[in-house]
């Protein structure tokens, strides 16, 4: 164990973080100091806090200092236990209230048109993250972090599960590779995780072993909601093992792929026409489809070409796509507008909907519109449409009834 412990980031730039210098003493009380512009007006709700971690950990003997730039309390919570544990280790967990909108439960095949990735490890990009009003928001603890700081990442991470508003989106994380991955589970399950990424996976043994530690910690803590996977297909081992991997467990929601590692993987560049990468976006859409979930498309790198990423999401709808990653906010509304269903995608789903409808008041086996046969998948199709164009607001939810 080291003999001081730092947690947190301080300087300049640096917004909503706090840096934390942990050491333990063998005498003299508990000594706390305080540097913050902020310190007049919650100088005294942050000393508070600090010795509650303290006194909560059986330390009696420390100096502790913070340097402040602006942290809400679930941040400076992660950034002191984190450091005390670089010195103390314990298996005890400081867990601030959770917000009772934080409990929801999510469906399976919930919209997932946006995803918008936060650094795990950088707070100011959470904090009003969710007022932007993306599909889900992820919390990474992957690429987004650097090596030396996925550790305290995690105490982040799982504080914001329990204290960030976040407006109405999915809660996700994306966890480190499989195996270091499994360590981070500790961090988030237990604080009601919507979905889970499971970055770089190739095989059905990646989504076995996350499942198993997952029921593993769902069965210690009494747990029953459910929890998504989404595999991100990122090599070409992947993109052939696509099918084995998705049909792998039934709480796998959607698949994605990453373009960025995949294109490195082949030994080409990405480009925006995406020929490059064509053959693995059609796997990863056949074979989602053929297991019933959700296939996502990667990212789009470039946040300030907005006709280019509106050519992309309507590239990836025709490919078959349902969603995408975004890295920008301002993305999040481009997205949306170009994966929302046209008029004529409305019209038609609303047509077979009033068709399916109409046949089964009547008692009828078979479902016809025209002259062409009407099946469950089509019907289900249509009904997708249906909502999604009702959650855009390009649809009165009661249109059935005008």
């Amino acid at each position: 164990m080291e003999k001081i412990g730092l947690a947190g980031n301080y300087a300049s730039g640096v917004k909503s973080d706090c840096l934390v210098h942990f050491e333990s003493t063998k005498s003299g009380g508990i000594q706390i100091e305080i540097n913050s512009k902020v310190k007049a007006m919650f100088g005294i709700s942050m000393e508070k806090l600090a010795n509650e971690i303290l006194d909560y950990f059986g330390i009696e003997n420390a100096i502790l200092k913070i340097d402040d730039t602006g942290a809400v309390e679930f941040v400076l919570a992660a950034r002191i236990e984190a450091a005390i544990k670089k010195v103390i280790p314990s298996n005890n967990e400081f867990l601030l209230e959770m917000l009772d909108e934080n409990k929801t439960a999510t469906k399976k095949d919930d919209f997932r048109f946006s995803r918008l990735y936060l650094p795990g490890n950088t707070p100011k990009l959470m904090l009003n993250a969710g007022i932007h009003k993306p599909n889900a928001l992820i919390l990474d603890l992957e690429d987004a972090v650097a090596p030396n700081k996925k550790d305290e990442a995690r105490f982040v991470v799982r504080n914001a599960l329990r204290g960030l508003d976040f407006h109405g989106a999915e809660r996700m994380v994306r966890i480190n590779q499989i195996p270091n991955g499994l360590d981070d589970l500790e961090f988030i399950v237990p604080h009601f995780v919507n979905l889970i990424l499971i970055p770089k996976c190739e095989s059905a043994k990646d989504i076995i072993s996350v499942n198993q530690r997952i029921d593993k910690i769902k069965k210690r803590e009494k747990l029953n909601h459910d929890i998504w996977l989404m595999p991100i297909i990122e090599s070409a081992k992947g993109v052939m093992n696509a099918y084995e991997i998705v049909k792998a467990a039934d709480n796998i929601s959607s698949m994605a792929i990453g373009l960025e590692d995949y294109t490195a993987d082949i030994g080409t560049l990405r480009t925006k026409s995406g020929t490059e990468s064509l053959f693995a976006r059609n796997m990863i859409v056949t074979a989602s489809i053929a297991a019933g979930v959700q296939p996502i498309d990667s990212v789009f790198s470039d946040i300030s070409d907005m006709k280019g990423l509106a050519e992309n999401v309507k590239v990836s709808k025709n490919l078959g796509f349902s969603g995408m990653g975004c890295i920008h906010p301002r993305q999040i509304r481009v997205i949306h507008e170009n994966f929302a269903p046209d008029n004529l995608e409305i019209e038609k789903a609303k047509g077979i909907v009033i068709a399916f409808n109409d046949a089964k008041k009547k008692g009828l086996g078979v479902v016809s519109m025209g002259s062409k046969m009407i099946d469950a998948p089509v019907v289900k199709r249509a009904l997708n449409t249906i909502t999604a164009a009702i959650n855009t607001g390009k649809l009165q939810a009661d249109w059935m009834d005008n």
